[in-house]
């Protein structure tokens, strides 16, 4: 997810080893495969960290990382252009962004702190505090979802941001770690699992993966910053029912078709 974590992994190389046959290994009873289909690219700032992604009436909103760089930007997709910005302060290294009424949420990875925006001045309105770490995002019509890095997604109240209820996301009954930017699609949880090329398709009502969207080839390695330009970043247009990809200091955001398994007819 982040520059700092490499030497976590590294302390823990047997535990991402593991998460990554989770991932990548396939029996008999895992989950499908979808694939894509490009549809349209827009620019992307190639300075954007990007920890959160949505899109509402008309503009990106994207939410970035690192100390000193983080904050949330909309943008006009077409032209790529900051439209309007709030930046953190330099301790903070910004997380996943949502909307929730007139307002935009944005909460901190390691800071225990989630900053709550007016969307039309960007202004800060309140904070809320809450345990563990901050990764990704989304909302339902009732609940916010939030992903800590591990295989659980923790459903939480808006107004008091307190966890409800939670599940651990699971293929072929094994979890799926590093879960990280989220989106909320046709009734399913969208998720990016960290440093993968996938992107899990979870049940919000036991947490089984659907079917995995496999990204893989989306964006050359050649027009990668470095090896944390990692796919991460989903945002649905639900009125004209689009879907949109991006990643950490990507130069385009990829409109994209998915192209569903045999058998499966996309609803």
């Amino acid at each position: 997810m982040m520059p700092v974590l490499r030497f976590f992994l590294r302390k823990r190389s047997l535990g991402f080893a593991l998460a990554a046959l989770l991932v990548w290994g396939r029996g008999a009873n895992a989950a499908p495969v979808d694939g894509y289909k490009v549809v349209a690219t827009f620019p992307h700032a190639t300075d954007s960290y990007t920890e959160g992604f949505f899109y509402l009436d008309g503009l990106f909103y994207e939410g970035t990382g690192m100390k000193g760089r983080s904050g949330v930007l909309v943008v006009d997709p077409k032209s790529g252009r900051v439209l309007k910005r709030h930046d953190l302060p330099s301790q903070y290294f910004g997380e996943g962004i949502v909307d929730w009424g007139a307002n935009v949420y944005e909460w901190t990875w390691l800071s225990h702190v989630c900053f709550v925006y007016d969307r039309s001045s960007m202004r800060e309105v309140k904070q809320f505090r809450y345990e563990g770490q901050g990764w990704g995002m989304t909302r339902t019509a009732k609940e916010l979802i939030t992903s800590d890095g591990t295989a659980t997604l923790r459903f939480r109240n808006p107004d008091t941001f307190r966890e409800t209820r939670h599940l651990v996301v699971k293929d072929e009954g094994k979890p799926v770690f590093y879960l990280n930017e989220l989106e909320f699609v046709k009734g399913e949880i969208y998720a990016n699992v960290w440093h993968s090329d996938r992107i899990a398709r979870i049940s919000p009502r036991d947490g089984h993966v659907i079917a995995w969207i496999d990204l893989t080839g989306l964006l050359p390695a050649g027009e990668k910053v470095d090896a944390e330009s990692v796919l991460n970043g989903i945002a649905y247009d639900a009125q004209h029912d689009r879907l949109f990809v991006t990643g950490k200091q990507w130069p385009r955001v990829f409109e994209i078709e998915v192209v569903p398994h045999a058998g499966e007819k996309m609803h």
